[in-house]
């Protein structure tokens, strides 16, 4: 029994693992979010879809980030992160815990 629990376990750190790798290091911009934009004249903020490479300095040029005061996700890309990373790897390893448990 206790083998299943340590099987499923190491199968959810190793899938999420694997998952965060992707999204930071890979500059897949799928994650609602916004830029604030500061120029002279004026404010603004656009919604755009956001990397989690962008928040540790991947995937993008420094000239793409002129005048830009911030970036943020939004509360669904916050969401979207955490089904992606944690979410996903837990219904699998659920999944092989039951499979491995009625067998």
């Amino acid at each position: 029994m206790a083998s299943s629990k340590t099987r499923a376990l190491a199968i959810f750190v190793v899938s999420a693992v694997i998952l965060a790798l992707v999204f930071f290091i890979l500059p897949i911009n799928i994650f609602d979010g916004q830029i604030d934009y500061k120029t002279p004249t004026q404010e603004y903020t656009l919604d755009v879809q956001l990397s989690l490479s962008y928040f540790i300095g991947l995937g993008y040029d420094e000239v793409d980030m002129q005048n830009v005061a911030d970036f943020r996700l939004t509360t669904k890309g916050l969401v979207m992160a955490f089904i992606f990373i944690l979410g996903f790897p837990a219904l699998l390893a659920y999944r092989i815990y039951m499979k491995s448990k009625r067998s």
